[in-house]
């Protein structure tokens, strides 16, 4: 059967950043397909609110609360989740932050802070499960990019170059890690209707830019990404490597 396909039983993934939002949307639908999940994020309390949400729809799942900036918690982190949950076979690497102010103005800090959680947590979490997916021969890899990986804005300059680069490694990655039979891939969300855009949304003139922008006339819900992240996370997309799939209603293909 080719839905059997997109069956996740019996395996185990870690979203990270899956308190809320996208990712959350991400390891629900994970655990829906069938996956042992594994929610991550700093703050336990909002990770076990999380997990009751989850539970409520007749599904489980594990909290790991560790700060993905830094390569020592990641590491002990995810020695533990391999010994308590099980090998990880699914990585998705959500955790993420934006930061807005013009170019001229923007603080060197909140540079290094949106580099770190953006791009540099990626590097380390995926070189920690792949060192392990690289000795079992199999794993698939899924960073969240953006639709800010192939446009750019005003006010996210930073946001943008960490988006890019998430990009590019995702191809690097998947040059290096294909041979291991080891999938790595991108999904691009363009707007989506979240706590953190909450301001955009409530804001009349960009709001209005976004469905006017978008040929689907709308912004995302965040359980539109779940087809996604099952295809990529599954056995469906065994010969699909390095690819950035966009999730954006259309947006990047339009001038």
């Amino acid at each position: 059967m080719a839905l059997n396909l997109f069956n996740l039983e019996g395996r185990v993934a870690l979203v990270t950043g899956s308190s809320q939002g996208i990712g959350f949307s991400i390891a629900k639908g994970l655990a829906q397909a069938g996956a042992h999940v594994v929610l991550n994020g700093r703050d336990a309390d909002k990770l076990g609110t999380a997990r009751e949400a989850i539970a409520a729809l007749g599904l489980t799942c594990h909290i790991s609360a560790f700060d993905v900036t830094s390569a020592r918690d990641v590491a002990a982190a995810i020695e533990v989740i391999e010994e308590k949950v099980g090998p990880i076979d699914i990585l998705v690497n959500n955790a993420g932050a934006q930061k807005r102010a013009p170019f001229v103005d923007y603080d060197h800090q909140d540079w290094d802070k949106l580099v770190a959680t953006n791009l540099t947590s990626v590097f380390y979490v995926a070189q920690a499960v792949a060192k392990r997916m690289v000795a079992r021969k199999r794993g698939k890899i899924i960073n969240i990019a953006s639709v800010m990986s192939e446009l750019g804005r005003p006010t996210i300059v930073p946001y943008t170059a960490t988006k890019g680069a998430v990009k590019t490694m995702t191809r690097a990655l998947a040059a290096e890690l294909g041979p291991q039979n080891i999938q790595v891939n991108a999904i691009g969300p363009g707007y989506f209707a979240t706590e953190l855009n909450k301001a955009l949304i409530e804001n009349p003139e960009f709001n209005g830019w976004v469905k006017s922008r978008t040929p689907a006339g709308r912004w995302g819900e965040t359980d539109e990404l779940i087809g996604a992240a099952v295809f990529l996370a599954s056995s469906a997309s065994d010969y699909v490597n390095g690819h950035l799939l966009m999730v954006d209603g259309g947006l990047s293909v339009v001038v």
